[in-house]
């Protein structure tokens, strides 16, 4: 068999290899339960009482933290309940055994999918080992016993986003909004799929006459869409069902094989210490399985997609002692948005590996650089449910980005006064602000100020006592462990006179950075430079400025990002339009230059950011569809972005919701964001995170979760 380099610096291997491999099958991974329709007889090679164990980790023999059941231990349940094999739950649902675990008179054994409903499938009930495909409950008429209550029309849609009403991006169905289905279809509450599946709802959003039902575990097949049903099963115990917050799995102990040779062999060995189980009356925790986080290869082109293998599933990585130490036949590997595949092989080749996995094919722009991936012998905790918490389960990279930060106002304040009194028409933060968002753990920070404050007057010094309190505000976020962001809060303008003006020549601009560059560079609190807030009606110079802006930092500070604002407001949804000449030099392409590109997103009718209409209801999709011009400009020119302002109204909860699904969406491509806004004086503003009232804040809680996504390494460069 002959081997080639397809234009990529990783092994490839050509699609036509597969079958002459010996011994190599590619494996789908396992499901939540099986999918198969088969009559096949069934023949229960054992039948087994589930052990009646009640603890905080058992819940009538039910592990609760994962899907697993307990059983005694002896010679039939040891010879019937291996590894690999298929149970029939009590009810009805069929599921693979992953790993067994035996401790004195009990045995684990613990199941591919969601977690178990303790009432439906624990003690009293029992479980049988089947030893031939089993014929599948009708999913017409699911069993009794799985207590479905309802059943609705998957929605007929087909599009980019959905295929069968089944949505493609994550675990989800679209199904009409009625009273009955809205009852029916709460988060918490379990569904039962046309396959046997049975999941839990993480969240349901509804949008006129149709409502999508979002739900634990990985993505679903079109098949099971229209025209199927799906299932609303009794609700799940509150210990029983499953937490998207804390997975924990029993773990084997690690496995003694190594990984393969160059010339593709691998040898697996097997366990030989069995982790403890609980018996009664106590149980013990599993420990935490030890996990290598590895970058994946920035691959692309050829045979590779930002590391993805595209001919079958499989990774790029580099080719080091630890890494093949890791990626071992048999190894587990999770990916940033939380699902977990099995290696078969690895090749080496070039100072690279491929490491091949077992399932379907894998979205390189999803998982795929600049994202890491964890491998583990053991294992991995139960992924997360998508829809907001998925990554929140996947370990962070050696150095994670800050994905999701705010904007601390008030030194770009009362522009009709300039440069005005201190404290009196303007405010920096205070020590206050970076205490507390440091305690919600929003770490990245975009401070806003005025051109005109700390340069009065243009190709002259800076301002003595503007540039002391910009300092001291980099101290104060230095201390709390916060980036900051310079933004430039002028609107493309110096006292209202337009940058590449008589009066403003763009040189006077580019002197301007190159300035605060030099006084502020070697500030540990400094993540990059804003070179210009909301640029618009710019006669078309706004390139050129940019780019002279640019060079002029880079000749002080060769490393920190310059964040490079777009025309027509920064406008996500209209960026294409307004912005194709601001990468006409090939300086401003150059990933080598660490340039970022600024846009802004807000959800109202004139994308102003005003809400001007307080009865406005917003689809939940409203802030991805008008994310993705922007990002789809980015991936078209492979080019790093930034949402440098988004922000919702406290009275509108379907913009929260839009804006739940817009952070996600921004997570999965590494691109971070700054809320607007956050800050002294704000009043009782209705998008600030800081009101005179005190009152809750109904956008915290969902910066602060999707704050918790530590998956990214850099920003995504496409």
């Amino acid at each position: 068999m002959s081997l080639r380099n397809a234009g990529a610096p990783g092994f490839v291997l050509s699609a036509a290899l597969f079958s002459a491999l010996a011994g190599f099958t590619l494996l789908p991974a396992p499901v939540a339960a099986a999918s198969s329709t088969s009559s096949t007889a069934v023949t229960a090679a054992a039948t087994a009482q589930v052990n009646n164990f009640t603890s905080s980790d058992w819940l009538l023999g039910t592990w609760r933290k994962s899907a697993g059941f307990s059983i005694p231990a002896n010679a039939a349940n040891k010879a019937a309940f291996t590894k690999g094999a298929q149970v029939r739950l009590a009810d009805g649902q069929v599921r693979t055994i992953l790993a067994v675990y035996i401790s004195g008179a009990h045995m684990s054994a613990m199941l591919s999918g969601v977690k178990l409903n303790a009432s439906a499938t624990g003690y009293p009930h029992k479980v049988t080992a089947l030893s031939s495909t089993p014929t599948q409950t009708s999913p017409a008429s699911p069993s009794a016993s799985a207590g479905t209550a309802h059943s609705s029309a998957i929605n007929n849609y087909t599009n980019s986003d959905w295929i069968n009403g089944v949505w493609r991006k994550s675990a989800g169905f679209s199904i009409p909004t009625n009273s009955a289905n809205a009852a029916a279809f709460k988060p918490g509450a379990s569904v039962k799929l046309a396959n046997g599946q049975v999941r839990s709802i993480t969240a349901v959003y509804t949008s006129g006459q149709n409502m999508s039902v979002m739900l634990a575990g990985s993505t679903l097949s079109g098949s099971l869409g229209y025209p199927n049903k799906l299932y609303a099963a009794a609700a799940a115990s509150s210990s029983g069902s499953a937490s998207p917050s804390s997975p924990s799995t029993p773990k084997p102990a690690p496995s003694t094989s190594t990984g393969s040779s160059s010339s593709g062999s691998s040898s697996s060995g097997s366990s030989t210490t069995a982790p403890s189980t609980p018996a009664p009356p106590t149980s013990t925790t599993p420990s935490a399985p030890t996990a290598l986080t590895v970058a994946l290869n920035s691959f692309n082109g050829g045979d590779f997609t930002f590391g993805i293998y595209r001919r079958a599933p499989g990774i790029s990585v580099k080719d080091t002692d630890a890494n093949r130490a890791a990626f071992h036949k048999g190894a587990k590997v999770r990916f940033a948005d939380g699902q977990i595949r099995t290696v078969t092989l690895y090749y080496r080749f070039g100072g690279n590996m491929t490491v091949l996995l077992d399932g379907g094919s894998l979205d390189g722009r999803t998982v795929g650089f600049p994202r890491t991936v964890s491998v583990s012998s053991t294992g991995f905790s139960q992924t997360a449910p998508t829809g907001g918490n998925a990554q929140t389960s996947t370990p962070a990279p050696a150095n994670p980005i800050n994905l999701v930060g705010i904007n601390l106002a008030g030194a770009e304040f009362s522009s009709g006064s300039l440069p005005g009194v201190y404290l009196k028409h303007y405010i920096y933060p205070g020590d206050a602000e970076f205490k507390r968002y440091a305690s919600l753990n929003l770490k990245l920070v975009r401070l806003p100020f005025r051109w005109e404050r700390l340069q009065p007057k243009l190709n002259q010094p800076l301002n003595a006592a503007e540039l002391g309190r910009l300092l001291s505000t980099l101290d104060l976020a230095k201390k709390h462990g916060m980036q900051v962001i310079l933004d430039m809060h002028n609107y493309y303008r110096y006292h209202g006179k337009l940058i590449a003006s008589n009066e403003v020549p763009i040189s006077a601009f580019a002197d301007s950075w190159k300035r605060i560059a030099s006084q502020v560079f070697n500030h540990p609190a400094v993540y990059g430079y804003g070179l210009m807030n909301e640029p618009h009606s710019t006669n078309g110079k706004w390139p050129a400025a940019a780019l002279a802006a640019a060079k002029a930092i880079r000749a002080v500070d060769a490393k920190r990002w310059i964040y490079v604002a777009g025309d027509r407001w920064s406008s996500a949804y209209h960026w294409p339009s307004y912005n194709i000449q601001l990468i006409s030099d090939a300086w401003m392409r150059d990933p080598k230059n660490n340039l970022v590109y600024e846009a802004h997103l807000y959800l109202d009718s004139d994308y102003s950011g005003t809400y001007a209409n307080t009865k406005a209801v917003y689809d939940p999709m409203t802030g991805v569809n008008r994310a993705k011009p922007f990002v789809e400009w980015l991936k078209k020119y492979r080019l790093r972005g930034f949402i440098g302002e988004h922000g919702v109204p406290d009275f509108s909860p379907s913009a929260v919701v839009a804006m739940d699904n817009l952070l996600k969406y921004l997570g999965q491509q590494c691109i971070p964001s700054t809320y607007w806004a956050a800050g002294p004086w704000w009043g009782d503003y209705a998008l600030s995170l800081d009101v005179k009232s005190g009152k809750a804040r109904p956008q915290l809680p969902v910066l602060q979760k999707h704050a918790a996504n530590k998956s990214c390494g850099t920003i995504g460069l496409y």
